[in-house]
């Protein structure tokens, strides 16, 4: 059947539990959102607390600062390719993630990556409020003398103010949700100025308080000659690209939710072009420029901005902390909102819309206690998160290979919607690309173990695979798939 590039045919018959409004393919009149409107969705997502953070783990493993932020562009220029890869199938057929899907998985099939994206993304929503609603509290006790502060509550283990903080800034996500997608484009782009100037007004006072940046930008690499770890760089330099790289491996695979709104290709590719990769490496250059000036300023390396705000003192501490509560929310609502919406939204249309699925993740937000969540497990929760790569790779892998190797780009939108047609497979299953996503994963999974503590040791090999787990996983799935799908047709 040749397929329909232009707009879908809403009068074909349509199977009731793939279909509702939402996931519909947004018709060319409501595809607005330009370049600008893409490149702000990309800032209010890249400046947030964790990505200000992301330089601080490569130079305390000895990278100078230029290695650093050379290592956080490098990766972000490599996440782009599948990020306007699959992106591209957004623009030109109008559909969200969780649809896309079903090209490739199964109409039935698709529901298990869509579901293992979305509760990545609630686990990210959870501690993202909790970290926004700590900067609301911090305010609180800085207007008010710490009259916030008070007895940890049963049960909860933190007290009355944390919880109302934290429930505040929940509130604020709901209300976004009732609100829709529109809003939070609307949010974005007028939330991406104000922080690229906060941003820089944050590297200036560091600058002007230490009369000039301090001694991490002059310290020299300690992977150089005669350094404490000479000789080693390379054995440094790939886990952490790897890593880097995973940060935006989540937003890789579900970018269609944005992209299906972009008026043409070129938005979507100039757009993404300009709000990642340089946003990203200007950011890691703030963080370690600022962390820098914190030493000659109060004596010690602060990395945390929210600990940081904290001791800057004056009104300055109220509107830095206001912008990491922006931050944190135009983070959350586009990275960790809209993925898991659409995603519960496809296991049952009928009865769970976007806004229903947007509820859903925010209940869940609630439910996982994240507070307890960071107490009790800390940089563990993070090494899962990012270690989730080693899955999210091979996913991307079989939606590339299928996309552009085997449909070259066209796809039939009315049998995404219904089952019986090419996209049915086995009972709704394509076996190809379950066997593809796990043959993907298996390299990576001893590594993984080790990584997050289940295992004391593995073999070298698994740990020298590990670090490569995006690349590897998705290099293999699509390799897998690809060759599987030829089989399939030629038989």
């Amino acid at each position: 059947m040749r397929a329909k590039a232009m707009e879908f045919d809403r009068e074909a018959p349509a199977s009731s539990d793939l279909v509702n409004v939402d996931l519909l393919p947004v018709p060319a009149k409501d595809r607005t959102w330009d370049w600008k409107a893409i490149a702000a969705l990309w800032v209010g997502m890249v400046v947030c607390v964790p990505a200000y953070m992301l330089a601080a783990g490569l130079v305390s493993e000895g990278m100078s600062w230029k290695q650093a932020v050379f290592t956080v562009l490098l990766a972000n220029c490599i996440v782009l390719i599948p990020m306007l890869l699959i992106g591209h199938a957004g623009t030109k057929h109008g559909i969200p993630f969780p649809v896309l899907l079903r090209a490739s998985f199964g109409t039935r099939g698709a529901k298990v990556p869509a579901l293992l994206r979305g509760l990545v993304a609630c686990g990210w929503f959870g501690i993202q409020t909790w970290v926004g609603g700590a900067a609301i509290y911090a305010i609180g006790n800085i207007l008010t003398g710490d009259a916030l502060v008070g007895s940890a509550l049963p049960l909860l283990g933190i007290d009355l103010g944390q919880t109302l903080c934290f429930l505040a800034f929940w509130a604020l996500h709901v209300w976004f949700i009732a609100k829709g997608t529109e809003s939070i484009r609307w949010l974005e782009l007028w939330a991406a100025p104000l922080l690229i100037v906060m941003c820089l007004a944050l590297l200036w006072w560091a600058y002007q308080r230490a009369d000039g940046f301090g001694p991490m930008l002059s310290t020299p690499s300690a992977f150089a000659p005669g350094g404490a770890r000479e000789g080693q760089f390379l054995s440094v330099f790939w886990p952490s690209l790897t890593a880097m790289v995973g940060f935006w491996a989540t937003l890789a695979l579900n970018i269609p939710d944005f992209t299906r709104y972009a008026r043409s290709q070129r938005d979507q590719i100039i757009g993404q072009s300009l709000g990642l990769p340089i946003p990203m490496a200007m950011l890691a250059f703030i963080g370690v420029a600022v962390t820098s000036a914190t030493v000659v300023i109060f004596g010690e390396a602060i990395w945390d901005p929210v600990k940081l705000t904290a001791r800057m003192g004056g009104v300055g501490v109220v509107v830095a902390l206001i912008a990491l509560i922006l931050a944190t929310l135009t983070t959350n609502l586009a990275a960790n909102v809209v993925a898991p919406a659409n995603g519960f939204s496809n296991l049952s249309p009928q009865r769970i819309s976007f806004k229903m699925g947007g509820y859903i993740t925010a209940g869940l937000g609630i439910a996982i206690f994240p507070w307890k969540l960071l107490e009790s497990t800390g940089a563990y929760i993070f090494t899962w998160l990012i270690g989730y790569s080693a899955l999210l790779g091979p996913i991307a892998g079989v939606m590339m290979a299928d996309y552009f190797l085997i449909r070259r780009t066209e796809l039939d939108r009315d049998d995404l919607f219904r089952h019986g047609g090419q996209y049915h497979y086995r009972g709704g299953w394509n076996p190809v690309a379950f066997v593809a996503l796990i043959l993907g994963v298996l390299p990576n999974l001893p590594g993984f173990l080790h990584a997050a503590g289940f295992v004391e040791s593995v073999p070298a090999l698994f740990t020298a695979i590990y670090a490569y787990a995006w690349f590897v996983g998705l290099a293999i799935a699509a390799a897998v798939y690809w060759i599987g799908m030829k089989v399939r047709s030629a038989g």
